[in-house]
């Protein structure tokens, strides 16, 4: 009955971004009290390709801001947030409100460990204007890339709302990339045929409220047309 009634079921999810578990820890716990017959799983895509594995079924839902068009797959909006430059307060570049790509060719580029054409600082502002900085630092942790840029040891860029809890210590700035931002939208992927399921739409609802609780500055964000 509780099948039937699309009480139960499984959902796999992958993210393709690190500063994601900051919010969707959250959601799953809070989806898991209301929904405790539906099977939860998490795992960070940042190894494979997560969208042919949501194709193939192996996933249910990936979180993306990069989506591809692929007929089966439909996006569904989560937010919309800005992509801005961390910098040391003592970073010459912290004079400026918003930088431009030249403005990082002197400059360590700190990032998540995974290939640069997912990184949107390059596909959204560097690599459009041909520019690369003096060089790029990997880590694994949010907070480990926020000392590391602290520290002078580089400057890095991430979604503004994964930045509240550091800027008000003072010891990092935020640069607007480019005069009118560099916006990205983040998506929840899920296969079309599955997009009316109960328990699906209501984790995707839960989701959604659970980031305007908890992040600042973000915005709403309109649908994304199916592939």
């Amino acid at each position: 009955q509780r099948l039937a009634a699309g009480r139960t079921g499984r959902l796999h999810l992958a993210i393709e971004c690190h500063s994601c578990f900051q919010w969707l820890m959250p959601a799953m716990d809070a989806f898991r009290q209301e929904w405790p017959d539906v099977t939860l799983d998490l795992s960070a895509a940042f190894s494979f390709a997560p969208l042919p594995a949501l194709v193939r079924g192996d996933l249910d839902v990936v979180i993306t801001s990069d989506p591809q068009a692929l007929e089966a797959v439909q996006y569904l909006p989560l937010f919309k947030y800005e992509l801005v430059l961390a910098v040391a307060s003592a970073n010459p570049l912290a004079q400026y409100r918003f930088i431009e790509p030249w403005q990082l060719e002197d400059q360590i580029l700190i990032t998540y460990p995974v290939e640069k054409q997912r990184l949107d600082v390059f596909t959204a502002f560097l690599d459009p204007a041909g520019v690369e900085p003096a060089g790029l630092r990997t880590a694994e942790l949010t907070p480990v890339i926020a000392q590391l840029v602290a520290s002078q040891r580089g400057v890095a860029a991430l979604p503004n709302w994964a930045l509240t809890e550091y800027l008000g210590q003072g010891w990092l700035r935020v640069c607007h990339l480019g005069e009118q931002g560099v916006w990205r939208t983040l998506y929840a992927a899920v296969r079309t045929e599955d997009a009316d399921t109960h328990y699906l739409k209501a984790f995707i609802e839960k989701a959604h409220e659970i980031c305007f609780k908890t992040l600042n500055g973000i915005k709403a964000a309109r649908p994304q047309k199916t592939g």
